[in-house]
């Protein structure tokens, strides 16, 4: 089973490699980001928990998880914030936060916070597919929809709306075509991607 690995949002670079230095001790693998637009502008696949401020120029970080949310990303989300208000957390929990931390904080706290959530979403577990570098955008999007959502089956409506937000001229043949480039580029782990009659399409 891969390490978890989590996508650490922060425009505070030096607590960010803090960040990084102590979850990778505890053997998370961690990527960083500085601003909610250079999260928007990646492919982001395999997360298990994303770590977000919430103080950032220009997108915040509530306004990042509400637009990942409304794209289908259901990966956990903390906040790290010195906003500690009990509006600040109730705005977080509103718009898809499973748990909010103020700051200063100890690593400790951060861990124990991290391990919580991860045992409550089973996100530690999830998907266990590496993706291949040669997949294209959507199709990691639709990988990550699928690896985010186990079990889970998707019509080809709402693939569309998760994968092609707002664009009408996408059909849903288009949804049948990038799956099966998905499934071969894959190999043997494409056959968790199934078809279920009725329903759409899920990973197992």
């Amino acid at each position: 089973m891969a390490n978890p690995k989590i996508l650490v949002v922060d425009d505070e670079e030096d607590l960010c490699e803090i960040l990084r230095f102590n979850l990778e001790a505890e053997e998370f693998v961690v990527d960083i980001a500085h601003s909610a637009e250079e999260v928007l502008a990646q492919p982001r696949f395999g997360y298990s928990l994303y770590l977000f401020d919430v103080m950032m120029e220009r997108m915040s970080g509530y306004e990042l998880a509400e637009t990942l949310r409304s794209q289908g990303d259901q990966t956990p989300v903390i906040f790290l914030t010195a906003r500690d208000s009990h509006h600040d957390q109730l705005h977080g929990f509103s718009v898809g936060a499973d748990d909010y931390i103020t700051k200063p904080f100890s690593f400790d706290t951060v861990l124990a916070r991290i391990k919580a959530v991860l045992r409550r979403t089973g996100a530690s577990n999830t998907a266990g597919i590496t993706a291949p570098s040669c997949l294209t955008k959507r199709e990691h999007l639709i990988l990550q929809l699928f690896s985010t959502h186990p079990g889970h089956f998707f019509s080809r409506e709402e693939i569309l709306s998760a994968v092609w937000p707002g664009d009408t001229f996408v059909g849903e043949r288009s949804v049948d075509v990038h799956v099966a480039r998905l499934r071969k580029k894959l190999g043997p782990e494409g056959s968790r991607i199934v078809n279920k009659t009725g329903f759409g399409y899920g990973l197992v």
